[in-house]
């Protein structure tokens, strides 16, 4: 098993990222994230996820280690493979994806090629409560609008928690005292969301 590669970006096709290990070219699947940030001549750690079948070997490059982890979370759902998976991790950094996961926005998940209704909620009802919130950064989400302190928000989370999208439940804590008890701000917010 593969577990890391360490070597030198050769080249990037239109799908793949070579890399070369010690005159070995391994093509490497990668998300749009990490094709972006990987540059022809660069050396670097890759995480690996191998997908064997009978007619191919596929490797399947992650610059993170949690970004392969939520791909193996993904993977465990009904119905998604690797490339799907691939797919999902391209519609945003792992952030993104881990917040709308957690925050059940279907929507955003079914931006992902090949990825329809059905397999974004089951994508939600079996994530949701796996891949959580903590530790991730709400800002790169985009739940603190306008806030540059990358911290984690309780009240955001109970929102989410609550049904709201990680989208609304910012906007119901835009204008609420930050220096207020997490449940203050929970309890002004539902209170401006039910008019």
């Amino acid at each position: 098993m593969i577990a890391t590669l360490s070597g030198t970006v050769s080249e990037k096709l239109l799908d793949v990222v070579v890399l070369d290990v010690r005159g070995v070219g391994y093509g490497l699947f990668v998300t749009n994230e990490d094709y972006g940030r990987l540059v022809q001549g660069q050396s670097v750690k890759v995480y690996v996820y191998e997908h064997i079948r009978e007619a191919s070997h596929d490797l399947f490059g992650f610059l993170s280690l949690d970004t392969k982890k939520l791909f193996e979370q993904l993977l465990g759902v009904n119905g998604v493979g690797p490339k799907m998976a691939l797919s999902v991790l391209s519609v945003g950094n792992t952030d993104h994806v881990r917040g709308a996961i957690a925050g059940g926005d279907v929507k955003f998940i079914q931006r992902a090629s090949g990825v329809g209704k059905r397999v974004a909620e089951r994508i939600v009802v079996e994530l949701k409560d796996k891949v959580g919130l903590a530790g991730v950064e709400l800002s790169a989400t985009g739940l603190l609008q306008g806030d540059n302190q990358l911290m984690q928000d309780e009240a955001v989370e109970a929102l989410v928690a609550l049904g709201f999208t990680p989208q609304d439940a910012s906007k119901a804590l835009q204008n609420v005292d930050t220096k207020l008890s997490a449940e203050d701000r929970i309890r002004l917010a539902l209170k401006r969301s039910t008019g």
